[in-house]
């Protein structure tokens, strides 16, 4: 008896399972052929109506289908703006950044004084700011995120989302000034190799000035530190390596950027190594002359 009833509930579960199989299927079907149906139905308004209920469930793809289909068609109609900015807001949220920032510009464009005119200005600059690439690569489009957010704190001054605009601006700026810090660290690394020096100059001189058009560009980055840092074992490298009727002056200059730095950061995790090159400096230099020119 046991064993006819076990019998019984196992193919009591296979029948509900293929049941419950059956039904979604058919739901599917049902489904899939009401979608074919609107995407190919000429009424923009159905179309419309669908892109937001696709919107409202996550389905962003379908709903940017769809809007696709009538965006044109919806131009100078009470559902334009919206639909423009939904198809923005669709596309960011599939994480197509290049695209989403295209539309919100169009639609800041199209609708200056519009509803989504800030939200459209804002999120234009946030898009742009998360297609940024990796430090190393080239940094173009860093720069175009910087001007669209920019252009946002210009545009609404008073915004509630200015804040956050502005954290994005310094950490967009921080991947420039990371940009430049790796070439400069190159330059370094290559120190006294002139194969890259075609027309004249060394390394070292290079590595100097990216450091110092670095910290004018922007002197409140939070890789100040190491920058002149660098700038300072550059100087001090290339003294080393100079002839001897330029080696003395440019002992001097190093000198001159090693209590620069000292003075600006006393607690530096790098003060035993800058110690130890200024003091090298000094061996190579005529002190007397230096007192004379700390005294002019």
């Amino acid at each position: 008896m046991s064993f006819l009833f076990s019998n019984f509930a196992t193919k009591f579960v296979i029948m509900k399972r293929n049941i419950l199989y059956f039904l979604l299927g058919a739901f599917m079907l049902c489904s899939c052929g009401t979608s074919s149906k609107i995407a190919l139905s000429r009424d923009s308004d159905q179309k419309y109506e669908a892109a937001k209920q696709a919107y409202a469930s996550g389905h962003y793809s379908r709903c940017a289908s769809l809007l696709d289909d009538i965006i044109v068609v919806m131009k100078g109609t009470d559902k334009a703006e919206e639909s423009l900015y939904m198809m923005a807001m669709a596309q960011y949220n599939m994480g197509d950044y290049e695209a989403a920032s295209t539309y919100f510009k169009q639609f800041y464009g199209s609708y200056p004084k519009g509803e989504f005119s800030e939200l459209a200005r804002y999120n234009s600059g946030k898009s742009l700011y998360n297609s940024v690439p990796d430090p190393r690569l080239d940094q173009s489009s860093t720069t175009t995120a910087l001007t669209e957010l920019q252009s946002f704190l210009d545009y609404c001054p008073t915004s509630q989302y200015r804040d956050r605009a502005q954290d994005m601006i310094f950490e967009l700026q921080d991947k420039l000034v990371e940009k430049e810090f790796i070439s400069a660290k190159l330059y370094y690394d290559l120190g006294s190799y002139f194969g890259n020096c075609t027309e004249g100059g060394s390394n070292y001189e290079a590595c100097i000035v990216t450091c110092q058009n670095t910290l004018k560009d922007y002197p409140y980055t939070k890789l100040r530190e190491e920058i002149y840092y660098l700038n300072f074992k550059a100087k001090y490298e290339l003294a080393k390596q100079s002839v001897d009727e330029k080696q003395s002056n440019r002992y001097r200059d190093a000198i001159d950027d090693y209590f620069g730095f000292k003075n600006e950061f006393p607690e530096s995790k790098y003060t035993k190594e800058v110690d130890k090159m200024y003091a090298s400096a000094m061996k190579h230099i005529n002190v007397e002359d230096l007192d004379n020119e700390e005294l002019e």
